[in-house]
């Protein structure tokens, strides 16, 4: 189960990972932080939110990624260099503006590096999917996950403590460094050998990856599909987006939210996603899928425990902490596991950036009435609904990861061949 994680490409997985998660506060919490110390106002600092546009909105510029290839390094990693080259770049010369002075220059170099990050994140996707066999997709997407919430630490926690002792915009042009981690997991990454046809022209890598997957799947079963990529993690979102309001309303203090939530959560959701990554090396993804989405259904049980049992009880908090990120961190292991088996490696990265677009905007628009549930029936209910929110998923299980089979239905080949040396 763990010899999986000592291979090249896992290596490279994790520093892509470190690479994709440092550009994201930078953009957003220490944007934000920044700004408020050179006195910007708060409305201004609430609309910077819009700069992260980029990341909900990278399927449109996916294609060009199946289909150019750099010449250099190949397909993934030519793009992976470049799109990091910029970041850096980008990042560093966020440092040379002024917030009270260049605000609207500070903004349009926000989106840049909002832009690079999002393309650098479709690239790692791609590689991802291009360069692992299915049974190694769940420690790929786990070894991913911890160099992302590394990077995260490094940054929302790092950068703070730097700006105690030297002015923001030489925080940022030290951190742009890092991205030198990224560069060099390119370098030394195996790169994917493709052997199917690749897009030959912009036309075909924008419309191929449609009919490829209608092709693979059959249309009403890509429906099946498409609606169980928008179903399985909806119990947990429903949770997720009311946790903070019902903790503060229960009695818990904004620094316990903080300390236990980033702290311990944290290291939960860490320790979930390499284990739910080894697990799904042994046991395979289609078991693993039908397995954690048991899991995740029960956690929610931890939040309407401590509904029901009332008092803000710090050990019940905990518990409960744990409970849902190692739960959550294996679920997202197997999960983007299980949209990485769906991706042709002909299209990997546009196929793959529709996935995730088609799951968040389907996330946002369908959590959006949690709140007025929870009003209307109160916190324990409302936490028992947000299992019952996991019945068409556990309807859809048989039909799309069916228990018996190896692969998901309509999941395509994954050979994980990488050029010698």
């Amino acid at each position: 189960m763990l010899s999986v994680f000592t291979q090249r490409k896992m290596v490279a997985i994790l520093l892509f990972g470190f690479g994709s998660g440092l550009p994201l506060y930078l953009t957003s919490r220490t944007l934000q932080a920044w700004m408020t110390v050179e006195g910007v106002d708060l409305t201004t600092i609430g609309l910077f939110s819009l700069v992260g546009l980029p990341y909900s909105l990278k399927f449109l510029w996916a294609p060009a990624f199946d289909r150019y290839v750099p010449p250099f390094l190949g397909r993934r990693r030519g793009w992976l260099v470049i799109t990091q080259v910029l970041l850096l770049v980008a990042i560093a010369a966020m440092g040379l503006h002024d917030p009270q002075r260049s605000l609207q220059l500070l903004a349009l170099n926000a989106v840049l590096v909002a832009f690079f990050s999002a393309s650098q994140d479709t690239v790692v996707d791609g590689y991802k999917v291009d360069v692992l066999e299915e049974r190694e997709m769940g420690a790929g997407a786990a070894i991913g996950v911890l160099g992302y919430r590394v990077a995260m630490i490094v940054v929302g926690s790092g950068a703070f403590m730097l700006a105690d002792r030297m002015p923001w915009s030489t925080v940022y042009i030290l951190i742009s460094v890092l991205m030198l981690v990224g560069v060099a997991g390119a370098i030394m990454a195996p790169e994917p050998v493709i052997s199917e046809r690749t897009p030959q022209t912009l036309g075909e890598a924008v419309v191929a990856p449609f009919g490829e997957f209608v092709r693979r799947t059959g249309v009403v079963w890509g429906a099946v599909i498409l609606l169980f990529v928008i179903c399985y993690q909806l119990p947990d979102h429903f949770g997720q987006i009311m946790v903070t309001p019902f903790l503060l309303q229960t009695g818990f203090t904004q620094t316990e939210i903080g300390a236990i939530q980033s702290g311990v959560g944290l290291a939960a959701t860490i320790v979930g996603v390499i284990i739910g990554g080894g697990i799904i090396a042994r046991l395979g993804l289609n078991r693993s899928v039908w397995s954690f989405f048991a899991l995740q259904i029960l956690s929610n049980l931890a939040y309407y425990w401590i509904a029901v049992t009332g008092g803000a009880s710090r050990g019940r908090l905990v518990v409960a902490v744990i409970i849902e990120n190692v739960s959550g961190g294996l679920v997202t292991a197997v999960f983007v596991g299980f949209m990485m088996s769906l991706c042709s490696r002909r299209f990997s990265a546009t196929q793959y950036a529709l996935l995730t677009s088609v799951m968040a905007f389907a996330r946002d628009l369908l959590v959006a009435p949690a709140g007025r549930m929870a009003e209307i029936t109160g916190w324990p209910t409302f936490f028992l609904l947000t299992m019952a929110v996991g019945v068409p998923a556990l309807i859809l299980l048989p039909l799309v990861v069916p228990w018996g089979w190896e692969h998901p239905r309509g999941a395509a080949d994954h050979s994980g061949v990488v050029e010698a040396g």
